[in-house]
């Protein structure tokens, strides 16, 4: 098979990963803990080719350019090695959500990526090796892979390098297990000005929380994991706030901040909410738009009075996804070998 169609969901991490291990390699430096996304989603073609003479990225109908280019032909040749295969390839890839702006275009981009470019060139592999090679792009990428709730560990380290050269994420429950509605608080349409990868590594050299981080994160996760298994909303979601705001408080301290006056509008929208009774939780991930975490029945009310937050241009309400997946019915994709494989519950 030379040609082959992704799809794949963002996931919004309820215990962040913030910062990697030093040492080659993308290794997060803490465990995390997300849901996968239904609602917004990446489709993304390969197609190997040998009359290609260099491999051809297009984002969005643009020619990618600069670090995304560059990690993309990267899990290109990664491929190529394990395949044996050398032909170049032409990928094209399209978001239906905005791109770069801290809302996981890069998780579902690169896993959308990885699976097509694996099952394009014909590597028989599971979900967890295609995770693998997805979270060497994008860490939160090899969360994306599957479906409802995703666990990651933190990457280990011997002597200062990486002590392990395979890491994938893993489903711990699927999304009936605790149902949950996500109103993503758009308030902004463009690209986030810090990029993640220059936002945590600047949080973690220059920050005076940094270490506080480093150490709370893992307890906060441990907390949240214990609740999500015990079905409690109202703990997890608490747990998932403080997270969040953890995390945004050691970049902060480092110069790094993604929140702008909608962002601050949102959270206290939220807080009013819990202050009336209604069990809503916020989360931000590396960028300004709020994602406020809800049972299902409270949707609909939550979901007016986000939207009618100053700054916020609009709310997608998700619930939880499935794992990333082969289209089967592309031009020139088959629905064989490998395609269950990659799917998750």
């Amino acid at each position: 098979m030379s040609e082959a169609v992704a799809v794949a969901h963002p996931n919004i991490a309820l215990t962040k990963y913030w910062g990697k291990r030093p040492g080659a390699g993308r290794f997060p430096a803490v465990p995390s803990l997300s849901v996968t996304l239904a609602g917004l989603s990446t489709r993304t073609r390969v197609r190997f080719d040998q009359a290609l003479a260099a491999d051809r990225v297009v984002l969005n109908g643009v020619p990618a350019d600069g670090e995304v280019e560059a990690r993309a032909v990267e899990l290109l040749a990664r491929v190529r090695a394990a395949s044996g295969d050398p032909r170049f390839a032409e990928v094209e890839t399209r978001n239906d959500f905005p791109t770069a702006s801290g809302l996981a275009s890069s998780a579902s981009g690169f896993a959308a990526l990885a699976l097509a470019a694996a099952k394009a060139s014909g590597l028989a592999w599971d979900a967890a090796r295609v995770s693998d090679l997805a979270r060497q792009s994008s860490v939160s990428a090899a969360r994306s892979l599957f479906g409802g709730y995703v666990e990651l560990d933190a990457g280990t380290v011997a002597g200062g390098s990486p002590a392990s050269d395979f890491l994938a994420a893993r489903p711990i429950a699927p999304g009936g297990h605790l149902p949950l509605a996500v109103l993503v608080c758009v308030t902004s349409e463009g690209a986030k000005a810090i990029g993640s990868t220059t936002g945590m590594q600047t949080t973690l050299n220059e920050s005076p929380y940094a270490e506080a981080w480093l150490s709370h994160a893992p307890r906060l996760h441990a907390r949240l994991r214990a609740a999500l298994l015990a079905r409690d909303f109202a703990a997890m979601g608490a747990l998932a706030e403080s997270s969040a705001l953890a995390m945004h408080a050691s970049a902060i301290a480092a110069g790094v901040v993604y929140w702008t006056g909608a962002t601050l509008e949102a959270l206290q929208a939220v807080r009013g909410l819990r202050a009336a009774g209604v069990l809503a939780f916020a989360t931000v991930d590396a960028g300004p738009h709020v994602k406020i975490l809800v049972q299902p029945e409270d949707a609909a009310r939550v979901k007016a009075t986000a939207g009618a937050v100053p700054g916020v241009r609009r709310v997608i309400e998700a619930s939880i996804g499935e794992g990333a997946c082969i289209d089967a019915t592309a031009a020139g994709v088959r629905a064989e070998a490998g395609v269950e494989a990659a799917k998750a519950s």
